[in-house]
């Protein structure tokens, strides 16, 4: 999938305007799963809340539905060691990368990913983008997909803010 860096650096404001208005985390899932995927020009991408020792697949925006509803534990998929690690992970092959659990992929056609964690200083949740033939990762990818994960960690935190700001308002009052 191409596009030119004006398109993908417009969806990409499109994205922070809608991360922006969200007053929830719902609204950042449900923005995310709407219109990430065009912002980062891949063929899918997956909304992944650490939930519980577990990663939630609880979003997705492909051409084909692989994840949404599915749990696994945060130890056994990339999404969860993105999470555990704060850190981006980039797997130019699914096929040859032991973060990777090989049973879920068998029968996806999903070739490429990047996983970039939501939240700090720890992480929530994840963005997954992926492609089903082999991508070239380049900095550009990695980089756009780490923009929506950083729009979207600014939503949580500003969520988070509001959330405790009322909740003081309401103990003094």
């Amino acid at each position: 999938m191409f596009d030119d860096q004006a398109q993908l650096d417009l969806r990409l404001e499109r994205v922070g305007e809608r991360l922006a208005a969200a007053r929830s985390l719902d609204d950042v899932v449900a923005a995310l799963g709407q219109s990430a995927r065009l912002a980062i020009a891949c063929d899918g991408i997956a909304v992944v809340l650490r939930d519980d020792g577990c990663c939630n697949y609880v979003a997705e925006d492909a051409i084909q539905m692989l994840w949404k509803g599915q749990r696994f534990p945060l130890e056994a998929c990339v999404s969860g060691w993105a999470m555990l690690n704060a850190e981006t992970a980039v797997v130019p092959d699914v096929s040859f990368d032991p973060r990777v659990p090989v049973a879920p992929y068998q029968n996806k056609a999903i070739r490429s990913l990047v996983m970039a964690p939501i939240g700090s200083p720890e992480p929530v949740a994840a963005l997954g983008a992926y492609w089903c033939a082999l991508t070239f990762l380049d900095e550009g990818t990695v980089a756009r997909v780490e923009a929506v994960a950083g729009l979207a960690t600014e939503a949580l935190a500003r969520i988070q803010t509001g959330s405790t700001q009322l909740s003081r308002r309401q103990a003094s009052a």
